[in-house]
């Protein structure tokens, strides 16, 4: 799909090892799932070294970590209608978190033929 034009970026941060209700994923796999299946426009999740949320707990990646739980952000980019279909429920898979919605202009967005299939 090729997007150009009015867009919307969205930023869900959450914690590594959260997960939605009911799911043994984790959360960050379930929103990238749920976007792809419903044809959003790209996502990528980040992997955060270091932060802190509502709680000001501070999380830091150090080498002796063997499962940190560490910050993630999930940023997904797409038309406004898309986002705004699609939000309510990445909304309601968040129960802990921030979700934050800026307007941008998506100047270019096309992917090689090759991998229009996968």
């Amino acid at each position: 799909m090729d997007v150009e034009g009015p867009g919307q970026r969205v930023r869900i941060y959450i914690g590594e090892q959260d997960k939605a209700a009911g799911s043994h994923r984790p959360l960050w796999e379930d929103l990238l799932s749920l976007l792809r299946r419903e044809g959003a426009a790209g996502a990528t999740m980040f992997r955060g070294l270091a932060g802190f949320g509502a709680h000001s707990r501070l999380h830091v990646a150090r080498l002796a970590d063997i499962v940190p739980d560490l910050p993630v952000v999930v940023e997904w980019i797409d038309s406004p209608e898309q986002v705004e279909r699609l939000l309510p429920r990445i909304s309601a898979l968040v129960h802990s978190g921030t979700i934050t919605v800026d307007d941008l202009t998506i100047v270019k967005h096309t992917h090689r033929a090759s991998e229009r299939s996968g």
